[in-house]
């Protein structure tokens, strides 16, 4: 990356989110391609230390040495506090972006919807792009969006002249920052942010740096989260069942990181299968991956990488989701059901709220119910079986403690 960007923005963006991701990522792209940075967010104290301080630096740590930009002309938000003023920015904006996590894309909508309400059908439209570790989470936020108590039924009939929504996948492991750090983010020097085009047919996509366009999203977004955060979390919830405090700790464990190998060998089989990927340039994707996660210079408590149980169990994510597909087929999915079950085990986690609703549900439901609320798996899947097994062994673990 180059260094302080010192140009007078003539474009600018709404950044939902202003933690780690969207400061030392998103955020940076955008100040990198010109444009003005608008902060949104419920953090009152964040949003006084971002107008308070007028610039911040993103560190990329790689096996190369270290990088510094620093980020500038930016502004921030309180979208709790100050929402007629958001929706007078997201009105005049070019790019809508966000890293709030998935089961936030409810709340943000209605204030996007009313921006967008506002924009002239003759401007160009704002374009729409969740950063999300989620399969087609701007498609989701676009249906809050559409939603008649966000946006009455005839103005959804012609929402694609104000605003066009793409997919996207990013891929960037960002670690729990040093608690002296303040609005610096340091993360690895590795990134991959891939956006679909074909909303943008018959009109320009917005320029942004980073960003590889592309007509199929889906090999690109199903390789990331069926490795990145496969292999991510496998080492997290083997690693905190095994008593490991990183990421790190955890994959020189041998068995770990065999665990880790298999359960990405699993969804090597479906990625190359489904989306004609060649087998070899899967190995090599994984042996990157499982180096990245395994970076020293990027620790990460296995408690705050394994934090929302719930989420990462749930039916279109990073265990169940490939595991069901390579069910249905009759095709090897051990080492992913063996993650999953350690993600099952991941109760009762300090600061983390899912993991105490998922002690709870895990000590009150019967296991049939469990699979079906939690993973939202049917009796008539293949994997539906194999899961509750793996949950009426957890559950009798519990007893016998």
């Amino acid at each position: 990356m180059t260094a302080n960007n010192t140009t007078t923005p003539t474009k600018k963006a709404v950044h939902f989110g202003a933690g780690n991701i969207g400061r030392g990522f998103v955020a940076c792209f955008l100040h990198l391609s010109g444009y003005e940075v608008v902060f949104a967010d419920v953090n009152g104290s964040l949003i006084d230390q971002l107008n308070a301080q007028k610039s911040y630096k993103v560190i990329e740590v790689g096996a190369d040495g270290t990088t510094e930009s620093t980020i500038t002309n930016y502004r921030a938000i309180n979208s709790r506090t100050h929402e007629d003023e958001l929706i007078r920015e997201i009105a005049t904006a070019d790019v809508v972006t966000c890293s709030v996590g998935p089961s936030i894309l409810k709340f943000i909508a209605p204030v996007i919807a009313k921006g967008i309400d506002q924009r002239s059908n003759d401007a160009s439209p704002i374009a729409v792009i969740a950063c999300e570790n989620a399969i087609g989470a701007t498609d989701t936020l676009a249906e809050f969006i559409k939603d008649p108590r966000n946006t009455p039924p005839e103005r959804v009939e012609d929402i694609g002249r104000r605003a066009r929504f793409a997919n996207s996948a990013i891929d960037r492991i960002v670690p729990a920052q040093d608690a002296n750090a303040g609005l610096d983010v340091t993360l690895e020097k590795f990134f991959e942010w891939v956006v679909e085009r074909t909303p943008f047919q018959d009109c320009k996509p917005p320029s942004i740096k980073g960003i590889l366009w592309v007509d199929n999203l889906e090999p690109f977004i199903e390789r990331k989260l069926y490795t990145v955060n496969t292999g991510h979390a496998t080492a997290a919830y083997h690693g905190y069942n095994r008593r490991k405090n990183t990421v790190y700790d955890a994959l020189q464990d041998r068995f770990i990181q065999n665990q880790v190998r298999k359960a990405l060998a699993n969804t090597a089989e479906l990625i190359t299968e489904k989306h004609g990927i060649d087998p070899a340039e899967q190995r090599a994707y994984v042996d990157k991956i499982v180096r990245r996660i395994s970076n020293p210079h990027l620790e990460d408590a296995v408690e705050r990488v394994g934090r929302a149980p719930l989420r990462k169990l749930s039916r279109k994510e990073r265990f169940i989701g490939p595991a069901a597909e390579l069910a249905e087929e009759g095709k090897d999915c051990t080492a992913l059901l063996d993650a999953a079950e350690m993600a099952f085990r991941f109760q009762n986690v300090e600061g983390d709220e899912e993991s105490t609703e998922l002690a709870r549900i895990m000590a009150t439901e019967k296991p049939d119910d469990i699979v079906k609320q939690v993973c939202g798996l049917q009796p008539n899947e293949k994997l539906y079986p194999m899961v509750v097994d793996r949950v009426k062994r957890v559950q009798a673990d519990s007893q016998d403690d």
